[in-house]
């Protein structure tokens, strides 16, 4: 596998850079407080065109390869996890469904909208007793004639309170059914509605999470997702096309803290020079980079299987677990690099270190992943 980038692709890279550290990065501060992302902000993301990096070209979209697209988003997580969700939570798991098994009609009415971001994306499989066990979804689509009545509550859903398309899993024929499916809801649909209340989260605030309601919400039928009861696989190819994305905003991160600390290191003086000079802060500049190495290939190697069309289950999950575990000890790190200055909000390496927390939590638990990994090798 040759991982050298083509000129296309660090072209790529730096523009979404620039804009991320240009742009977005200053503004953090104020978007963390109001926990909301600025429209101005949103309208630039949708004229560089990258809402619709995971859209084919024949619908509007760019059409990346899964490799280009860890490249954006490993850009993306360069600055706090607020901007990188409100993007991940679009052009992953909100469009990847649809792209992959929406038939053609579906796929003119939402795809170029989402392109331009007219349209934007989210993803409804959580409930309150269903997360890591996807199986215990509660919420039931009933046939009713050319329509479907959806009932049941969804909750930490990522961009769920501004999302024009919501792709949900529901269970079909009543609660006592096993079969899952799928279902594009759009929010003006009767019986859909958004909880009043808020989420405050301890990190990626900006892209705030919401809780969805269905009262007898009516889904025409055109708008199931594939064939009835085949949701669960659905969502399973889902959320691992989007898992390298995770990995790659965690990569994003883990260079940025590098960078932050190696400079700290080097201007910050203790004892008359720098600490840089200090042994024990050399070890840990050392091992984060070695892991953000690390990380940064086996996510590169998720994204070559899955464009070579040979991705697998435990692929996607090393890499998206050692990458969010390898995030977590780098924030830990840089704040311990800075000492008391880390620890104070306003200072990157704090928010970084609030943000690397849910990495090891959503798009599947690190234990999920430990256990894709061992049935693999048991089987």
């Amino acid at each position: 596998m040759n991982f050298d980038l083509t000129s296309e692709q660090k072209e790529l890279m730096e523009a979404v850079r620039r804009f991320v550290d240009g742009r977005v990065d200053p503004r953090m501060g104020a978007i963390e407080a109001a926990n909301q992302f600025p429209d101005d902000l949103i309208g630039e993301i949708a004229a560089m065109g990258l809402f619709g990096i995971s859209i084919p070209e024949a619908y509007g979209g760019s059409g990346l390869s899964h490799f280009s697209r860890v490249l954006v988003h490993q850009m993306a997580g360069r600055t706090g996890f607020g901007f990188a969700g409100l993007l991940a939570s679009h052009t992953g798991i909100g469009t990847e469904g649809l792209v992959a098994i929406g038939n053609q009609d579906q796929k003119q009415r939402y795809l170029p909208r989402m392109a331009t971001g007219e349209l934007r994306a989210a993803f409804a499989l959580t409930e309150p007793e269903a997360g890591s066990d996807a199986g215990a979804v509660k919420t039931t689509a009933q046939k009713k004639g050319s329509k479907y009545l959806l009932n049941g509550v969804k909750h930490y859903i990522s961009g769920g309170a501004t999302a024009g398309l919501i792709t949900v899993v529901a269970r079909t024929g009543g609660a006592n059914s096993k079969e899952l499916s799928v279902f594009l809801v759009e929010p003006h649909f009767p019986g859909f509605r958004v909880s009043t209340k808020t989420y405050q989260t301890m990190g990626s605030r900006g892209h705030a999470v919401a809780e969805l309601f269905f009262e007898d919400c009516e889904v025409p039928e055109e708008n199931r997702l594939g064939e009835e009861g085949g949701g669960w696989i659905a969502a399973v190819k889902t959320l691992n096309e989007g898992r390298p994305l995770v990995a790659a905003r965690c990569i994003g991160a883990c260079e940025r803290l590098l960078e932050v600390s190696v400079d700290y290191a080097r201007s910050r003086q203790q004892f008359g020079r720098p600490i840089g000079d200090f042994q024990a802060i050399q070890i840990m500049l050392a091992d984060m980079a070695m892991r953000t190495e690390a990380a940064r290939w086996l996510t590169y190697r998720a994204a070559h299987l899955a464009d070579e069309g040979l991705l697998t289950r435990e692929s996607v999950s090393m890499a998206k677990l050692f990458a969010s575990e390898t995030l977590a000890f780098v924030a830990d790190a840089a704040v311990q690099i800075q000492g008391g200055a880390g620890y104070m909000v306003g200072n990157p390496v704090e928010r970084f270190y609030r943000d690397a927390r849910v990495t090891r939590i959503y798009e599947g638990t690190s234990e999920i992943q430990r256990s894709i990994i061992a049935k693999s090798l048991l089987r």
